[in-house]
């Protein structure tokens, strides 16, 4: 069947920004102060394999790509944001970040309450430290 009064629209989509991800987690792993072998050990993986992924290489699966975010402290998103410098973050326990993350998660009353706690514990230790100090002097 043969239709003459039908005409195909093709649309061909173009990506507005051409992103590497390879350049992304090598820019972001430089100025987070890691050196590949913190992110490999880290991640879980192969160290000619990784260097192939900043290289670009290879394209990573996706799941390679998760372990690499969360080796880095960071979330998927910062790998594909390509606005200004990456964050500055510099978290000696990676623990720490992972819990900050989930913080961020969860509900505006749940984080409040996160943050009181943390408030209240930040506090008694500046006041320890302060009247160790004190006492030290006192000696």
């Amino acid at each position: 069947m043969h239709n003459s009064g039908l005409i195909a629209n093709f649309v061909v989509l173009k990506p507005v920004l051409t992103m590497n991800i390879g350049e992304q987690i090598k820019r972001i792993r430089a100025a987070k102060g890691l050196s590949q072998k913190e992110v490999i050990i880290s991640a879980g993986l192969d160290k000619a394999q990784y260097s192939r992924i900043e290289n670009s290489k290879t394209d990573p699966y996706f799941s390679t790509v998760e372990r690499i975010a969360k080796a880095m402290g960071i979330s998927l998103s910062d790998l594909f944001t390509t606005s200004g410098e990456p964050k500055e973050i510099q978290s000696h326990d990676k623990s720490i970040m992972e819990k900050v993350n989930m913080i961020e998660s969860l509900a505006e009353e749940e984080k409040a309450t996160i943050y009181k706690m943390l408030d209240a514990f930040l506090g008694k230790k500046k006041l320890k430290d302060a009247l160790a100090s004190v006492l030290k002097d006192v000696e």
